[in-house]
C-alpha cells in the first residue's frame, strides 16, 4: 500500500478539541481514525475505465481542509471494483473527529482513460473538469467518530459519470462523477439470478414484446424505495435508477447473476431489461417484472429469480 502524506493545520485540530470538549487537551478525545475505499457500480459499453487518484481532501465543518497526498498515484480500472469489491484510498488515518461537509478526490488526467467494447485496444482520453485543481467534489455531511475507526466507501458510478462530449471537448470522454458515500457499518447488498435464455426466447416468440438487444444479456436496475416505477438511465434526468448492473454468466447455475453492493438499509425496487440503454438519451425500455427487496446492514439478501414466478 502506498504511503500517504497527511496535512492538516494546528488551528483545525484546536478547533476540533474545543468542539469536542477536550478540556484536558488530550488528542485521543478529539481525533478519530478514518478509512475511505472506492468501489464502482458497473457500466455497459466500457471494458476499461482507468482512473488515477493522487489524493483525497476532507473538509471539517469547523476547520480547515485535511489533505492526504499519495506518494504514487493509486490507479485502478474501476470496472474491476464491482459486486462489493473495493480498494483503499486511505486506511486508519488520524483526523479531527466530528462533522465533515465535503470530500474531494484529486485525479491525474494523464493517467486516466477508457476503453470501449467496440475498440478494446484503443485508449480513449478522459478529461476531468477541475479534477486536478479542485478535485472531484462530493458534498454532504458525514461524521468521523472520536477514538475509533470510521470506514467509508465511495461508490463511483461509471454508468452515470462518463459522457461523450460530442466534439465539445479536446478529450474523447468527460468524467462528471456521480459519487455516493456510505458508512460501511450501515450497508448491505442484493444479489440475484436472471434466466436470460427464457426471457430472450419469450420475446422472440411474442410479437407484442420488443426483442432483446443483440449481443447484450441485459442489466438489473435498482431503485430506491418500495414499488418504484422502473425507468431508463439518463444522466440529464433526476429520476434515475440508483444502479444499473449488467448481468454476468454464472457457470454454476447456467443463469446470469448480478450483485448490488454498498446499499444502505431500507427498501429497494429491482427490475431487469435486456434492451440497451443510452445514458445520455431517453430510451423506451421494457422491464421483465419488478420486485421490492429489503436491505439489512451487514447482510446480503437474495432477490427472486428473474423472470419472476407467476
Amino acid at each position: 500500500m502506498n504511503r500517504t502524506t497527511r496535512l492538516f493545520t494546528i488551528s483545525a485540530l484546536a478547533a476540533s478539541i474545543a468542539a469536542c470538549g477536550g478540556g484536558d487537551g488530550s488528542v485521543s478525545s478529539s481525533t478519530g481514525q478514518v478509512s475511505f475505499d472506492v468501489t464502482d457500480a458497473p457500466a455497459m459499453e466500457f471494458i476499461d475505465v482507468t482512473v488515477s487518484f493522487t489524493g483525497i481532501r476532507l473538509k471539517p465543518q469547523d476547520g480547515d481542509w485535511v489533505e492526504f497526498t499519495f506518494d504514487q498515484p493509486k490507479t485502478w480500472n474501476l470496472l474491476d471494483l464491482q459486486g462489493g469489491v473495493s480498494e483503499p484510498l486511505i486506511t486508519d488515518e488520524e483526523v479531527p473527529a466530528g462533522q465533515y461537509d465535503e470530500l474531494r478526490l484529486m485525479v491525474d488526467t494523464d493517467g486516466s482513460y477508457v476503453k470501449l467494447e467496440s475498440e478494446p485496444d484503443v485508449e480513449k482520453s478522459l478529461a476531468v473538469p477541475s479534477g486536478e485543481q479542485s478535485g472531484l467534489k462530493l458534498k454532504g455531511g458525514f461524521v468521523v467518530a472520536a477514538d475509533t475507526t470510521t470506514d467509508f466507501t465511495i461508490d463511483f458510478d461509471v454508468s452515470k459519470s462518463i459522457v461523450n462530449p460530442q466534439g465539445q471537448s479536446l478529450a474523447d470522454y468527460l468524467l462528471k462523477p456521480s459519487l455516493r458515500l456510505v458508512n460501511n457499518l450501515e450497508v448491505g447488498a442484493i444479489t440475484g439470478l436472471v434466466d436470460y435464455a427464457t426471457i430472450n426466447s419469450t420475446r422472440l416468440n411474442d410479437e407484442t414484446l420488443a426483442d432483446c438487444s443483440e449481443g447484450y444479456e441485459g442489466a438489473a436496475y435498482v431503485f430506491s424505495g418500495e414499488d418504484a416505477t422502473p425507468t431508463d438511465l439518463n444522466v440529464n434526468n433526476e429520476d434515475n435508477p440508483l444502479m444499473v448492473i449488467p448481468v454476468t454468466y454464472d457457470q454454476e447455475t447456467a443463469l446470469y447473476s448480478y450483485t448490488a453492493g454498498f446499499l444502505t438499509e431500507g427498501p429497494y425496487t429491482v427490475a431487469y431489461s435486456c434492451q440497451l440503454d443510452d445514458n445520455e438519451a431517453d430510451n423506451t425500455l421494457e422491464f421483465d417484472g419488478k420486485q421490492t427487496v429489503i436491505v439489512t446492514a451487514g447482510e446480503t439478501v437474495t432477490a427472486e429469480d428473474i423472470p419472476l414466478a407467476p
